[in-house]
């Protein structure tokens, strides 16, 4: 029992600090966040919807955000001057985010550009990458993606130069290249262990689409495996995964989209009918209990670690130090080349 007091303690010192700042602040919260958090925030959403709300709003003086490291930097970015971001745990960061240095970022850079010349490739980052990266972007003229809109990014992209060297999702890159009919031998991955990312100047002056070798864990877990032990149980049940997952489970999906994509999609759903879905335990289960009429499954359990460090007592921690602990900062240039990234994003 003492867990649930100490919850409602935690809950009840939460709305209260809440209450005492009213529109100051703002909590936001990302889909896979824990039932408990999301109960208090005040909008939830991906890491798009949510960068949006925090640019939106302009009474909010705290924004707090309850996601990982990078998407708080997004909030930072996009924040006005009199605005501070927090970060429950300083510590919830990404791994996919991690796996595109920028060191790295900007030796590939310029290994391509030297082979295939200046203005001839724009860079496209999801939004799921660190702020230098974002800026790096900007820099050279491109945008930030997510998986809502990585399709019109691409589109936006191309209009503007013949080639996109994309960072740091391979996954969602690919089945962003096969939903646009792109060619597979016309994509690339990077590989940035390797010279030329594994490549010969050949393939890359032939390629129109460098994928960086970067993966999602909580994604990449799903096989089509899985899904056949699924199908088998339930024949008539619909499979749903994110666009993160390999392009083999994509192909082998019944729909696939962004996490904001699969939250419509159940909502949309006939009642009684099963669906299966491919992405981070939380959303799901949050899902299969605002929904009980629907029979919600997952396609496999896959838990995000990072998004797992917020809970109420860093939450409140950081209430109590509002303004004070864990503020998000970025360096000025950083933030103003990333800025251009995200309004770039914000325009498409």
């Amino acid at each position: 029992m003492g867990n649930t007091i100490a919850n409602k303690d935690m809950i009840d010192k939460i709305i209260k600090i809440k209450q005492e700042l009213g529109n100051q602040l703002v909590i936001l919260t990302h889909h896979y966040q824990r039932k408990e958090i999301i109960d208090l925030g005040d909008h939830r959403g991906d890491s798009f919807g949510l960068s949006q709300k925090a640019a939106q709003d302009e009474n909010a003086k705290y924004i707090v955000f309850c996601g990982v490291h990078f998407m708080a930097e997004s909030a930072a970015i996009l924040a006005k001057d009199h605005q501070t971001v927090q970060i429950p745990d300083m510590n919830a960061g990404c791994w996919m985010a991690d796996m595109a240095d920028s060191y790295l970022v900007e030796k590939a850079w310029n290994d391509v550009t030297a082979i295939v010349g200046e203005n001839i490739v724009t860079p496209l980052v999801y939004m799921n990458s660190d702020a230098f990266i974002k800026a790096h972007c900007g820099k050279n003229n491109g945008a930030v993606c997510t998986s809502s809109n990585a399709s019109k990014a691409f589109e936006w992209a191309f209009k503007k130069r013949k080639k996109i060297f994309f960072f740091p999702d391979e996954h969602l890159g690919r089945n962003t290249g096969n939903h646009l009919n792109i060619p597979a031998n016309e994509m690339i991955v990077w590989d940035p262990e390797k010279p030329l990312g594994g490549n010969s100047e050949q393939d890359i002056k032939k390629a129109k689409v460098f994928l960086w070798k970067g993966y999602c864990l909580v994604h990449t877990r799903f096989t089509t495996d899985d899904m056949k032990a699924m199908r088998k149980k339930f024949p008539g049940a619909k499979i749903v995964v994110h666009p993160e997952c390999t392009q083999q489970v994509v192909k082998a999906s019944d729909a696939v989209g962004s996490t904001s994509f699969i939250v419509k999609y159940v909502a949309q759903s006939q009642p009684g009918s099963t669906i299966i879905i491919g992405t981070e335990i939380n959303l799901i289960k949050r899902l299969a209990m605002e929904y009980p009429d629907k029979n919600i499954l997952p396609l496999k359990d896959s838990l995000c670690p990072n998004m797992y460090k917020i809970n109420l007592k860093n939450l409140l921690t950081c209430l109590e130090n509002i303004g004070k602990t864990n503020i998000v900062t970025i360096d000025e240039a950083i933030k103003k080349d990333a800025f251009i990234a995200l309004e770039n994003m914000l325009s498409l």
